[in-house]
């Protein structure tokens, strides 16, 4: 990933002082301004500078030499290699935590932007609701956001570098896995409109509980400005408890809260998404479109919604922000395979989205007089939760009359033997638990399937089950030639 600075050129100096490092000449001294930014040192061309990580597979120390030769001026970097030493004309700017500087130096860059920044984290549904936000936003300001899952301390620096001076709106998703993250992002863009999706089990294996999950979302005020305004949603009681001590401006979203600044009411499935009202203050609002399906996704849009009128927009503005709502790829995508449609929703998993997944999936099945078949991959990151977590999605499954259902992972066996327990007859439930083997699930389902199911494919990223659809498209390809 490469940000080109757009905003202004920055010289080693300002950056060094940016964040607190030591700079260091080599070569004859004649240098150039930082003209673009990347840690990924196949990106790196004239005027980069090039931020060293350590990661699990590689280290980006090891290439200071070869990104040197082809242009870089800059390295941000806990050492400069001794081989790297006399490769060309080029600065250094030795810091103890690489990714810490590179954000420190976004909030730096930041500064010369006089886009709003709206910030939004949550357990489940923060990309999906980015991608509501900015479309909305999209119909008044120029709007930049996150692109796909660039939600970490090194992913949200890399879209700060991407300010332009046209850019009135930045939408930034801030993901964690740990206590402090969140905090640290904010804190660097100093939002002006945060918003909490909900607390759900996502990283509890790191966390502990809920509580602590919670605590970990509500740093995103940690950086807000003082006047800034936090939309929260009213239905969940860990985040409505803590209303009189988080910020003086907060706003409710939701659809069950009676107390909810923004209500979501008589949701209803339509051809080819969702429609909703929404009463605030005064204002009744009829019949708001969306199109994707899901009580879930009206969160998301609400959410979106309530960020609109914060801004002042017009009602129509954000009405058709909505209705051109595009969501970010393998997130509940519909289409037709061969003689059967597929809900393709392979992002990533936690033990709410499947929940709300599963309810579609049953739902637009009921409404086409389809059977509902889910395949059902591992929910990674839930610790010592998992058995218990994936042995309640089996029941739930059985609970929501899943026609068929193919269990993918090592988790595989217990929602199985779950669903099996629940009611679902046992010759129409399949198992793979080997991943590496997604052709042997593939022919589970061609072997299975009807004509006109719905399938459900759904699970944590790392599983990568949308393999198995290719496999699947491939070998009706194949019988159709």
């Amino acid at each position: 990933m490469k940000a080109q600075l757009m905003l202004k050129t920055l010289t080693a100096e300002e950056i060094a002082k940016a964040v607190g490092g030591k700079l260091e000449i080599y070569g004859d001294g004649t240098l150039s301004n930082v003209t673009n930014i990347t840690y990924d040192s196949r990106d790196v061309c004239k005027g980069s500078l090039f931020c060293a990580i350590k990661g699990e597979r590689a280290d980006g120390h090891n290439f200071i030499a070869d990104v040197v030769a082809k242009g870089a001026v800059l390295i941000l970097a806990n050492k400069i290699p001794q081989n790297a030493k006399s490769t060309g004309n080029f600065a250094a700017v030795i810091v103890d935590d690489t990714v810490a500087a590179l954000g420190l130096l976004a909030g730096y860059y930041r500064t010369f932007s006089k886009a709003k920044v709206i910030g939004i984290t949550g357990s489940v549904g923060k990309t999906t609701t980015k991608d509501f936000v900015a479309s909305v936003t999209n119909e008044a300001f120029n709007t930049l956001k996150t692109e796909g899952n660039h939600n970490n301390e090194i992913g949200l620096p890399m879209t700060i570098f991407g300010l332009t001076p046209e850019c009135e709106i930045a939408v930034l998703e801030m993901g964690m896995s740990a206590r402090g993250e969140i905090s640290f992002m904010t804190k660097l863009v100093k939002p002006e409109i945060a918003v909490i999706t909900n607390i759900g089990t996502s990283h509890i294996a790191s966390l502990g509980s809920r509580e602590n999950i919670c605590e970990a979302k509500l740093e995103i005020t940690d950086g807000m400005t003082k006047d800034g305004v936090l939309i929260i949603n009213a239905d969940e009681p860990l985040l409505t408890d803590r209303k009189n001590e988080i910020v003086p401006n907060l706003k409710l979203m939701g659809i069950y809260n009676r107390n909810a600044d923004y209500k979501a009411i008589n949701i209803r499935t339509a051809s080819d998404g969702t429609v909703f009202d929404i009463l605030y203050g005064s204002n009744a609002v009829i019949n708001v479109e969306i199109p994707v399906l899901g009580r879930h996704n009206v969160y998301n849009a609400l959410a979106a919604y309530s960020v609109g009128v914060t801004l002042g927009m017009k009602e129509q503005q954000i009405r058709q922000g909505l209705k051109n709502f595009v969501g970010t790829e393998m997130r509940q995508k519909i289409y037709d395979v061969g003689k059967f449609t597929v809900i393709e929703d392979c992002y990533n998993a936690s033990p709410e989205s499947m929940r709300a997944a599963i309810e579609v999936l049953c739902s637009k099945a009921q409404k086409s007089g389809s059977q509902p078949c889910a395949l059902l991959g591992d929910m990674l990151e839930l610790g010592e939760n998992s058995r218990l977590m994936h042995d309640q999605l089996g029941q739930f499954a059985a609970q929501m009359k899943v026609q068929r259902l193919y269990c993918f992972g090592e988790m595989a066996e217990a929602v199985a033997e779950a669903a099996i327990k629940k009611g679902i007859r046992a010759d129409s439930v399949y198992v793979c638990s080997d991943v590496s083997t997604p052709e042997v699930m593939a022919d589970m389902i061609l072997s299975s399937i009807s004509e006109g199911d719905v399938l459900l494919v759904k699970a944590s990223r790392g599983i990568a089950a949308e393999r198995v659809l290719d496999i699947i498209k491939e070998k009706i390809s194949k019988r159709k030639n």
